[in-house]
């Protein structure tokens, strides 16, 4: 079974994020750029698929500029086959990165995709739920286990309420969550063998794709700044200062 991995290179989340003077964006200029956390994950847990003998084949797919091509080679050093790189200067928005994935699975036909729940830069959440819809396939989201038993996937979920279990008949997509899995740091033996692993190179127009946006970012602010917290003396003055702010009754 082939698992197709798709990953995003994004702002790296120890990076403290700065917005443009003119409000029109997050400034990347000279900003440490990592893989998403959440498709770390992903592709840890196909790796560890290909690891147990459940998949033959990993291959990691990202949306992207040129230098994604370095967040690939990440992936290939975790212990991913191949990569294939879609490049475009342009923002893809969840819609359009979901038809691609999609032109890209019709032609390597993986028996599962697995891809982190959200990427923490845009925190969609949206393209595992749009690429299942466009395939027709099964979909698991927030996966926090999987087990794969023949044809069928076995997926643990956390909810409100707890642990949701769900059956899956592949192929599927599933998405990723915190708890999955711990990923692995890439040996340096693996990181000198990622290099020489193939990365295919494709623009959106291969696949029939236009991605031109289809939304106007108008504003990006930062958030507005805490006030200071002020301390009491006694749990009178506590109680009290609960029931001014509507707290308690």
């Amino acid at each position: 079974m082939k698992v197709l991995v798709p990953i995003k290179r994004v702002v790296d989340y120890n990076v403290k994020v700065r917005v443009k003077s003119d409000g029109s964006g997050v400034d990347l200029a000279n900003v440490k750029m990592s893989m998403n956390p959440f498709d770390e994950i992903a592709v840890e847990e196909a790796v560890r698929l290909k690891e147990a003998g459940k998949a033959t084949e990993v291959v990691a797919v990202s949306i992207g500029v040129q230098q994604t091509t370095e967040t690939i080679r990440t992936a290939l050093a975790m212990g991913a086959d191949r990569g294939i790189l879609v490049k475009t200067d342009e923002t893809v928005e969840p819609i359009n990165v979901a038809k691609i994935l999609k032109a890209v699975a019709e032609q390597e036909q993986p028996g599962l995709i697995i891809l982190g729940k959200q990427a923490i830069d845009d925190d969609c959440n949206q393209t595992g739920q749009m690429l299942a819809a466009l395939l027709g396939w099964a979909q698991g989201t927030f996966a926090s286990k999987v087990e794969i038993d023949g044809e069928t996937l076995n997926l643990t979920r956390e909810i409100d309420g707890g642990l949701q279990v769900l059956k899956l008949k592949m192929p599927a997509v599933i998405t990723t969550d915190l708890r999955l899995n711990e990923p692995r740091y890439a040996s340096l033996p693996n990181i000198m063998k990622a290099k020489k692993k193939p990365i295919d190179e494709k623009a959106p127009g291969d696949y029939g794709v236009d991605v031109k946006p289809r939304l106007e970012v108008l504003k990006v602010s930062e958030p507005p700044q805490r006030s200071a917290g002020i301390k009491v003396e006694t749990i009178e003055q506590l109680v009290s200062k609960l029931k001014e702010a509507g707290v308690i009754g």
